[in-house]
């Protein structure tokens, strides 16, 4: 077996996982700003939080934390990515967009990743790795091994 022949192999293996590594990986990153945010954890500058009910720092930062938390499960991964990628865009067209036009000018290169990375899962829904169906399905009552397999989609 050659090396392109294995690597293919494993890309296509792979591949019904990689969507969902992507919304836990990018979920996650973006949980932790709303923690810092929120809380002055995880590297949060001289321990600062922003001001309970402040417009719109405050929302956004809930919004990171519990949307982040969402997506990361997988659970109501449709809805809860609209709002991050919703939250996402207003953040760069109300911040960073003033300053120039282009991300890179402005500092919002973070803010359009997630807000395009957040877009595209809320349009693919829920994949291989989420919770959301699977909680479905132990909810309605199928939970033998067919049907954890078949509450997967892919």
């Amino acid at each position: 077996m050659s090396v392109n022949s294995t690597a293919n192999s494993l890309a296509v293996q792979a591949r019904p996982h990689l969507a969902g590594l992507l919304r836990m990986v990018t979920a996650l990153l973006f949980l932790c700003h709303g923690a810092s945010a929120l809380f002055g954890v995880l590297g949060a500058p001289h321990g600062h939080t922003v001001p309970l009910g402040q417009w719109p720092g405050w929302w956004a930062a809930l919004i990171q934390l519990v949307g982040g938390a969402l997506v990361l499960l997988g659970v109501g991964t449709r809805p809860a990515a609209l709002l991050c990628s919703g939250s996402m865009a207003y953040a760069y067209f109300s911040v960073h967009q003033q300053h120039a036009l282009w991300p890179i000018q402005n500092g919002g290169e973070l803010s359009v990743l997630y807000c395009w990375i957040f877009l595209a899962v809320a349009v693919s829904g829920p994949d291989s790795l989420a919770l959301g169906p699977l909680l479905l399905r132990l909810v309605r009552g199928g939970s033998s091994e067919r049907d954890l397999t078949a509450a997967q989609p892919g």
